[in-house]
């Protein structure tokens, strides 16, 4: 078998008295889906804080394609393949959708801000713009200024910004939230069609979704993985269904 993608190994973070992260361990494999559920304060946020390296962990390690990644920067590890999206949109609604994108190619490549113009000009950051719309179900409305877009548009908008980076791994923090069931469903069959293509950590409280979507599943329960393994395994899981799933297990 392959080297994972990512590794996480005993890593541990603590505020004060409180451990956020306890001892987590996990891999993701290349292209998979894998999923990180559990209830509010199961220390999800903290976790991906942690994998993007806006929080230092206490111990334990984070390998990114076989890279020891646990002390790098933010930026270091954008540039070498690792996006994000996040519960709450980060677009700028005065500009269209096409134009947030090319931003974000333009701002990962390197390029800075002060030259926002040549992004709504030059092709060689518009091109592949105008790509991760497609992949998104977006390409129709590239030319739609943002603050028109519905909720769950501007949540695709946000995923095609990531993927314009071709990035190696991304980190989805509940890309549903917020969403109808019309909207969660054209998300699920987008990200359906992105498997494969991308390896993909989704945070997500949608069960629907995550049985829709996950390759395999680890759950958190106060910073800790009480098991990992495929949908079928999860659902069966007393210790699972006791600590989270309840009533859920039946209906998904």
């Amino acid at each position: 078998m392959s080297e994972p993608v990512l590794k996480v190994a005993n890593l541990v973070k603590r505020f004060g008295g409180l451990t956020a992260t306890d001892n987590l361990s996990l891999d993701l494999r290349e292209g998979e889906i894998h999923a990180v559920i559990g209830p509010n304060g199961a220390g999800k946020t903290t976790m991906i804080g942690q994998l993007i390296g806006e929080l230092r962990p206490d111990a334990g390690s984070i390998h990114f394609m076989g890279r020891d990644i646990t002390s790098m920067p933010v930026h270091q590890r954008s540039a070498l393949g690792i996006a994000r999206s996040f519960q709450i949109t980060s677009i700028f609604p005065n500009f269209t959708a096409l134009d947030n994108v090319a931003f974000a190619v333009q701002a990962h490549d390197g390029h800075s801000f002060r030259f926002w113009a040549d992004a709504r000009k030059d092709q060689t950051l518009r091109l592949p713009a105008m790509a991760a719309l497609q992949q998104v179900g977006l390409g129709h409305r590239a030319d739609i200024t943002a603050s028109v877009l519905s909720h769950g548009e501007h949540r695709q908008l946000e995923i095609a910004m990531a993927l314009a980076t071709k990035p190696k791994l991304l980190l989805l923090d509940e890309p549903m939230a917020g969403m109808g069931p019309e909207d969660s469903a054209r998300m699920v069959t987008m990200l359906q069609k992105l498997k494969g293509s991308v390896t993909i950590l989704l945070i997500e409280h949608d069960m629907d979704a995550v049985f829709a979507l996950a390759d395999r599943i680890t759950v958190l329960v106060y910073g800790h993985s009480i098991a990992t393994g495929l949908p079928d395994d999860i659902r069966r899981n007393e210790q699972v269904r006791q600590a989270y799933l309840g009533d859920e297990a039946e209906a998904v």
